[in-house]
């Protein structure tokens, strides 16, 4: 596990808390605080200056004379007021969490001692030295990882003379990715990337795309390619892309949003609760006066902060979010309910009405269950209300129950690993985040038996429809938003191929020569916003879809699907490995956009984690 940085600086900051509180005579050996009126030292929980923390440090670490080391550490945090931050404590805050400032650096150790309480109770150590001594050997293992992912049951091939229909729904959901990006960033190798952590559909939505644009009068523009497959010469890739109109949010529906965010014990650290107060507040300083605001927040119970407040009152909605604090447990559940209620109370009919949930997923309280929970939304999005989700931290993300919430509350779920990211889905596809455009959007691919002779979907394993369900209006799917682009790859073999696939009932007899006509059609079923009857789009492929040398956009999208096909370890992946990858990558200009450039240096630094894990 890639946290033991942190817990090495957590261990010693709860050590010289701990210390500083037994020197200046705040507390006893075994824990209890008492007061002394007369020292002038300030306790851990009202602050401690930097140079008092190296001087508690240095006294704990030395055994031959605690009760004197006391005495010298009293005098010195006395006389350290108003020094500057040690460079020592600087870097301590800094390796915690590299993105957090330095000014946040100082409430974090006054949290961590308030938190600690119950640990400095059990210690009941008579000197700073032994307090030291019993934090080393506290936090000297690897805090277990409680994350949850649902489990991917990758799809094999398919025939396509037994079974030629292929019935999936949207999904605009980008959380796998930057969830990923975190952990190659912290430093896991392949080996330690947890099983259903990577949905690759996830991975290919996260980047856009210079797909066609929507006809007047059309939701979206359809783009269709077919390419060589660069990890297996028998098969081809197939290419569905879907790309909505963008919108400008200042001229889009006004917005009812109601801030539903998790401030229980859990959201303590630097990743949680204080990245998401920045987040929401550039969200917030987006927002104009055709827009409403509500917060509500949950921990142990569920309370209102802020309700029905106009988008250009700012400054309250800042405060509101900026004095938020974590502590308590997670009743979830019933956060959800009065986030709901509030919702519907302030209803804009034609607008956006939707609640954005802020958490770790680690709900402990109340409706805890997928199944529990999936009932609840189920029903309260019968109100109208879009419900979307935003993942925040490491260590006990709950991503199974994330992504339920943010399906069955016909949203989106998207995971913030960084004010970067919060800035790309709050701020720069904003619209795409909170305006919806289509729903219930499902796809029916229809293979030709005799040009297809087999097809596999990759990804998508998740969100798998029977055949009748297409048709079916009252059958739910994904919702796509203003600016969004769906990608879809087909890996398909023809029927002049010969190909064995072991573990498959797909053996393809001798060459044949290929038809010249249509190889598969594309339909697309989607409901118009707030109506119950779908609309229906088809669109024929042929083989004047074939590129002998695909475009840019074709190339990253294999690119990005071969690199999940390497680190889901794939049955299918064949030839697929990194270098072949970067390989690729190369011959690709990414350079004019951020986020395909950045794809291209996590897969050489995940490379590189496998190299030094092997050393």
């Amino acid at each position: 596990m890639k946290n033991l940085n942190r817990l090495f600086f957590r261990k010693r900051n709860l050590a010289i808390l701990l210390a500083a509180a037994l020197a200046a005579g705040t507390m006893t050996g075994c824990g209890t605080s008492k007061t002394d009126s007369g020292s002038g030292v300030e306790s851990p929980d009202s602050g401690m200056t930097d140079n008092a923390v190296n001087s508690i440090e240095n006294t704990a670490n030395s055994t031959e004379n605690a009760a004197n080391d006391a005495d010298s550490m009293t005098n010195s945090t006395e006389n350290a007021g108003g020094a500057a931050p040690s460079t020592d404590a600087a870097a301590a805050s800094e390796d915690f969490d590299s993105s957090a400032e330095t000014a946040d650096a100082a409430p974090a150790y006054e949290k961590e001692a308030e938190r600690s309480t119950g640990i400095y109770n059990e210690a009941k150590c008579e000197s700073a030295a032994d307090c030291y001594d019993y934090y080393d050997n506290y936090y000297d293992y690897e805090v277990p990882n409680t994350e949850e992912y649902n489990a991917v049951d990758e799809s094999g091939f398919t025939a396509a003379s037994v079974s030629p229909l292929s019935t999936f729904s949207a999904d605009v959901d980008t959380a796998s990715y930057s969830n990923l990006r975190r952990m190659i960033e912290d430093g896991y190798c392949l080996e330690e990337i947890p099983d259903g952590a990577v949905r690759i559909e996830e991975l290919l939505n996260y980047f856009q795309y210079d797909y066609v644009r929507p006809k007047k009068g059309e939701p979206f523009g359809v783009t269709t390619q077919i390419a060589d497959c660069p990890w297996n010469p028998n098969s081809k890739i197939a290419m569905i892309g879907l790309k909505t109109m963008d919108i400008d949010f200042s001229e889009a529906p006004a917005s009812n949003l109601v801030f539903l965010l998790d401030v229980s014990g859990s959201m303590y650290s630097n990743d949680k609760l204080p990245l998401l107060q920045k987040s929401f507040s550039m969200l917030t300083e987006n927002l104009t006066k055709k827009d409403t605001v509500s917060v509500v927040v949950y921990a142990g119970e569920d309370r209102v902060v802020l309700e029905g407040v106009n988008g250009a009152e700012q400054e309250e909605i800042l405060d509101a979010i900026n004095s938020l604090e974590a502590s308590g447990s997670t009743a979830g559940s019933d956060g959800i309910i009065t986030a709901y209620r509030i919702a519907e109370k302030y209803f804009i009919k034609g607008g956006n009405n939707r609640v954005i949930l802020a958490t770790d997923g680690d709900l402990n309280v109340g409706l805890t269950t997928e199944a529990e929970l999936e009932e609840l939304i189920s029903r309260e999005k019968e109100s109208g209300v879009y419900l979307s989700v935003l993942g925040f931290g490491t260590g006990n993300i709950k991503d199974n129950k994330m992504e339920t919430l943010a399906d069955k509350g016909n949203g989106n779920y998207a995971y913030i690993d960084s004010l970067t990211e919060a800035k790309k889905v709050l701020v720069e596809e904003m619209g795409a985040t909170l305006i919806t455009v289509a729903e219930d959007v499902k796809f029916q691919v229809e293979f030709n038996p005799a040009v297809v002779a087999g097809y596999r979907l990759i990804g998508y394993e998740n969100r798998q429809l029977a055949e009748q369900d297409f048709a079916d209006d009252a059958k739910d799917a994904g919702e796509v938003g203003a600016g969004h682009t769906v990608t879809v790859l087909y890996e398909i073999v023809t029927t002049d191929t010969p190909t064995t696939y072991a573990g498959t009932s797909l053996k393809y007899g001798e060459k044949k020569k290929l038809p010249d006509e249509e190889w598969f059609t594309v339909n697309i079923r989607y409901k118009k916003p707030g109506t119950d009857k779908s609309l229906l789009q088809s669109y024929p492929v042929d083989r004047a879809d074939y590129a002998g040398t695909p475009g840019d956009d074709m190339q990253f999208a294999m690119a990005v699907a071969e690199f999940g096909l390497v680190v889901t370890n794939s049955t299918y992946k064949g030839d697929a490995d990194m270098r072949s990858v970067i390989d690729r990558l190369k011959a690709i200009d990414t350079k004019s956009d951020e986020y395909k450039d950045e794809f291209c240096y996590l897969v050489r630094r995940l490379e590189q984690n496998g190299e030094k894990s092997m050393r």
